[in-house]
């Protein structure tokens, strides 16, 4: 019997959780499950030695908090 690849696993999950991320209605939950996914994919990258995956999930990580941060802001009372 094979035994469970975790890091391809990961890889897998992290990409079901860009395929959740692009249902949501809701842009906070889009921005919060898109930046999971990529963070992920990020550690996958890494893992495998992959640098452009690495590249650009990380460029999407700080995309989803640049607007994750602006969406806060401007639902901060005054």
């Amino acid at each position: 019997m094979e035994s469970i690849n975790w890091l391809e696993m990961l890889g897998y999950f992290a990409s079901l959780l860009i395929a959740i991320s692009l249902m949501m209605k809701n842009i906070i939950w889009l921005r919060w499950i898109n930046f999971s996914g990529c963070f992920l994919f990020v550690i996958y990258g890494v893992d495998i030695s992959a640098w452009p995956v690495v590249g650009m999930n990380s460029a999407i990580c700080f995309i989803n908090l640049y607007h994750l941060y602006h969406i806060y802001q401007q639902s901060k009372p005054d």
